[in-house]
């Protein structure tokens, strides 16, 4: 199973958009978001792709109510955790969290799989020695909505556990995109 994996957004819908669209054509069959959505309506742009979407609140949480409101919709697509989530996905246990430091603590304890984080705006994909003695996926995919950073995304292979880092490709400029 692949999966797109995002992370702080910031409202800028178009990049947020272009990255899961492309996620889509490589394969993904769900979105992991790590928070910094802010405005959730923001994420009623993943609504057409049909992809279930899972995704925590980060340090910049906007309106908190309205996003749990729109994740409770009949038939939505979008699982609203709040801080933080441990789910399942293909046989494997991922856990998604906004924070790096805290990522790295959780990947340390080797009850994950894959640990997921944002917050820093810098694009990393790397291993975690754990306690158990083996290792620990750990992505951060930077930030989607390129704010003071590239644009980017990973594109996770759950089977292979392989993880591609991607800078979001669009039409218009990133500058101009971002500003709208």
């Amino acid at each position: 199973m692949k999966i797109c994996i995002v992370s702080d957004s910031h409202d800028h819908r178009p990049l947020l958009e272009a990255a899961v669209r492309a996620a889509k054509a490589a394969g993904a069959e769900a979105v992991l978001h790590c928070g910094d959505v802010v405005a959730p309506s923001t994420l009623s742009v993943l609504k057409p792709f049909g992809l279930p979407i899972h995704v925590i609140h980060g340090n910049n949480t906007g309106d908190l109510y309205m996003m749990a409101r729109i994740a409770n919709q009949p038939g939505n697509n979008i699982t609203f955790y709040g801080q933080d989530a441990g789910i399942e996905l293909a046989g494997r246990k991922i856990f998604i969290v906004h924070y790096p430091h805290y990522a790295r603590a959780m990947a340390a304890t080797g009850d994950w799989d894959l640990v997921c984080c944002g917050h820093d705006h810098e694009v990393r994909v790397e291993t975690v020695p754990n306690i158990l003695g083996g290792e620990t996926h750990m992505v951060n995919p930077g930030t989607v909505g390129g704010v003071a950073a590239p644009a980017t995304w990973v594109l996770g292979d759950l089977d292979s556990m392989s993880f591609e880092i991607h800078e979001v490709e669009v039409d218009a400029p990133v500058d101009e995109l971002a500003a709208s």
